[in-house]
């Protein structure tokens, strides 16, 4: 069985589907600034992003019930 370590670089196109989202999406809210805040990394002209980067904002993004507050951490 293969393991993936949380310090791997991924692209764009699989923090897309592991978010559930659109590549365009991500794309937008990194030259825009606003939106998905995931730090990301450039290297030349590729876009990666941390997998650990990625797990901790998904679990910032986590909720017991709609009217619970953000806990945004930066």
């Amino acid at each position: 069985m293969n393991t993936i370590k949380t310090d791997c670089l991924i692209d764009t196109r699989d923090v897309s589907q592991l978010l559930g989202i659109s590549y365009k999406s991500l794309a937008n809210s990194r030259n825009t600034g606003t939106g998905i805040d995931i730090p990301f990394i450039k290297l030349g002209s590729l876009v990666r992003y941390r997998l650990s980067d990625v797990e901790n904002y998904i679990n910032q993004n986590r909720f017991n019930h709609t009217g619970q507050e953000a806990n945004y951490e930066k």
